[in-house]
């Protein structure tokens, strides 16, 4: 006969139709060797006779079906190394769930009246298996039966591989020949070819591979994960990661690398009995068992030695493990392999930005630079770009496949989808370089900064400066000045000129008395920078890069400890972040050497001073007697001042029903310096025209 098959992920199988009736079939013989005992056993009043020819009749008209080769009953004996005999058991077991009939006649003779065969019905009916004199008597002699006795070879079975990997179940309390015989959670139903899944595992469909992970799949880790997959190795890979989304796309890349399905299901790493059934289920599917473990939520309690345990024994086979936890302790002698679940290289990223918007691919680059998301995270923007165009009627609607970095930055905020930490906020900066007025070299820092993002992939991996230098991702930038200068608003313009947000922390926030709370708000912070791929802005943060001092008492250990993580973290750093600070002098000569840019803002001169008076004036709510040059020549005052002065004019002159002259400017500097305690310099002299 010949036997449909259907094609999943590149593995041929048989239909479900063919697989059902298969084992079916072979149900049937078990059905006859149980007629054959309630013919032997059975009396007269007990309805045995009626029962034993109900089984036959079934058993005849269910020997039909065809003979696979490639059953799931076949993955399992192949893979759990089953006897004969335990694929009887196992037949017998899930006998009751081919008809109402047969399971009426299981609880008829169960002593607790449950329709399933009790261990004492099974040494009986598979004495002719069990018993090595009769073990080729497959028609089981009533002769035979009834002087063999199958209970010492029963016994020897419940130690063997179906029911100590928990396929086979012993439910019950009573004596031992009067427990139940049971299967593994939805293991009957999946042999019989149905995608059927235990209830009690959480299942997770991981989806397709993500574009992007070429050559990350080259490196020695994950060739070394393929080759042990592909060789069926009794291995653990386990791949570590705090994103689910990214540890995952690892672990599948390798398994499709190999040519392997996985069955992915999430439960606790003490969870031995998950474990155990997840294994089974993706051993009859033909497919790797993929564990994705939640370690416990309290390291430090009493149970957590337990709780972190991953157990799996003598498994057969390779397991795929992904933990959102380091603290995991895998137990065993099964040969361990790691997965790096860190940033893969530019060129990957460039891939999955290119496969992600393929109409952009001249993008791919700046997107890489700006974003360098891992390519699974890519992958579900790629999801929500796609729905760009069709969320709006509009026939401006711009396709999915030409979507501006300003539109992806906002893709990425969307995504995120997280509650920020205390102390920090998410801004979309919208300054652009005309709006600072700095010196040269000041300006020209700035730029270069944020040129550097679109050329890291040259420096670091065509050139390699990665690796001679030890050159690492990120830029790093001090902005040192007076109040007022305009460190802020380049901060802002930075974000804006790289098309991506601003994360502000408020650092009065961040700090706090009590011990390791400052780092765990720092390690919130820069967590929530590297999801976002925003820049990263710690304003004033004198006290968080304070110089260390030498240790007098505790605070000093504990203020240098903090100085410390901050240095830690700006050098795993890999976004754009920037310091400020009004007294460089303050600042630990560590931070320093670790900037790339180190910025000073000094006071603006004069002409600088009169553009900015220029720059947050309306030139249309204007009187005709303001005199900006003279402001600027008078008032030697940083541009944060003019710009609160500009400001409070045009709230004075509107409030009065006038334009902005300048009475009104010079009462607003006045009160300037009345905030600073400084002394007013006067108002300046007059244009001769006036």
């Amino acid at each position: 006969m010949s036997i449909p098959r259907l094609e999943r992920q590149g593995t041929s199988r048989p239909a479900v139709s063919y697989i059902s009736a298969d084992l079916t079939a072979r149900s049937a013989r078990i059905a006859r060797d149980v007629a054959a005992v309630l013919e032997l056993h059975g009396s007269a009043a007990s309805g045995a006779a009626e029962a034993a020819a109900f089984l036959s009749n079934w058993a005849d008209a269910a020997s039909v079906g065809p003979e696979l080769v490639d059953a799931p009953l076949d993955a399992l004996v192949s893979h759990f190394a089953l006897s004969p005999p335990e694929v009887d058991l196992i037949l017998l077991a899930g006998l009751a769930e081919e008809h109402e009939g047969i399971a009426a006649t299981f609880r008829s003779l169960h002593p607790q009246g449950e329709p399933h065969p009790t261990l004492g019905i099974a040494a009986v009916v598979l004495a002719g298996a069990l018993v090595p004199d009769v073990a080729e008597n497959r028609t089981l002699d009533p002769a035979a039966a009834g002087s063999a006795d199958g209970r010492p070879e029963l016994r020897r079975l419940l130690a063997g591989p179906a029911v100590c990997r928990g396929l086979l179940r012993l439910v019950g309390s009573g004596p031992l020949f009067e427990r139940s015989l049971r299967l593994a959670d939805a293991l009957w139903e999946a042999l019989h070819g149905y995608d059927i899944w235990p209830a009690a595992l959480a299942r997770v469909d991981i989806g397709p591979v993500p574009p992007g992970l070429s050559g990350w799949l080259a490196g020695a880790g994950p060739r070394a994960a393929v080759a042990a997959l592909a060789a069926n190795l009794p291995c653990t890979i386990i791949a570590a990661g705090s994103e689910d989304t990214i540890t995952l796309s690892r672990a599948s890349a390798v398994a499709a690398a190999a040519g392997r399905r996985v069955a992915t299901a999430r439960l606790k790493a003490g969870d031995t009995t998950g474990a155990a059934l997840l294994a089974i289920h993706a051993a009859l599917r033909r497919a790797v068992p993929l564990l994705i473990l939640a370690g416990s939520d309290q390291p430090d309690h009493a149970e957590w030695a337990d709780q972190s345990q991953l157990t799996l024994g003598t498994h057969a086979g390779p397991v795929l493990v992904c933990s959102a936890t380091t603290s995991v302790r895998v137990s065993g002698s099964r040969p361990l392999l790691t997965l790096d679940t860190g940033p893969v290289g530019a060129k990957d990223q460039q891939d999955a930005w290119a496969a992600a918007l393929p109409g952009s691919a001249g993008q791919a680059a700046g997107l890489a630079a700006r974003h360098p998301l891992d390519p699974a995270l890519i992958a579900e923007l790629a999801v929500d770009a796609a729905s760009q165009g069709t969320q709006s009627p509009s026939p401006e609607a711009i396709p999915a496949t030409h979507l501006r970095l300003s539109q992806v930055t906002a893709l990425v905020r969307a995504r995120a989808g997280l509650s920020l930490p205390p102390g920090v906020e998410l801004l979309s900066p919208t300054v652009k370089w005309s709006q600072l007025v700095l010196p040269d070299e000041c300006a020209l820092q700035l730029r270069d900064a944020v040129a550097r993002l679109d050329h890291q992939a040259v420096v670091l991996e065509d050139w390699q400066l990665r690796d001679r230098a030890h050159a690492a991702r990120g830029t790093r930038m001090l902005f040192t000045g007076p109040p007022g200068t305009g460190k802020s608003l380049a901060a802002h313009a930075v974000a804006a000129a790289a098309g991506t947000d601003l994360l502000l922390m408020d650092v009065s926030r961040v700090v706090s008395k009590w011990l390791g709370e400052t780092e765990k708000h720092l390690a919130a912070a820069f967590d929530t920078a590297e999801r976002t791929r925003a820049v990263l802005l710690l304003d004033e943060a004198d006290a968080l890069f304070a110089t260390r001092t030498e240790i007098s008492d505790a605070n000093d250990r504990y203020a240098n400890l903090e100085t410390a993580y901050l240095l830690q973290r700006l050098d795993h750093f890999d976004g754009l972040v920037i310091l400020t600070t009004n007294l460089r002098s303050n600042i630990d000569a560590a931070f320093i050497r670790r900037m790339d840019f180190v910025v000073e803002f000094p006071l603006p001169d004069a002409d600088r001073r009169a553009e900015l008076w220029a720059q947050h004036l309306p030139p249309d709510a204007l009187a005709g007697d303001i005199d900006l040059p003279a402001l600027a020549h008078l008032y030697p005052v940083p541009g944060g001042w003019i710009r609160n002065a500009a400001i409070a004019s045009a709230y004075v002159a509107a409030a009065s029903g006038d334009r902005i002259g300048q009475r009104h400017l010079v009462a607003s500097m006045q009160r300037e310096y009345a905030k600073a305690s400084l002394r007013f310099p006067g108002e300046p002299p007059r244009r001769l025209n006036d």
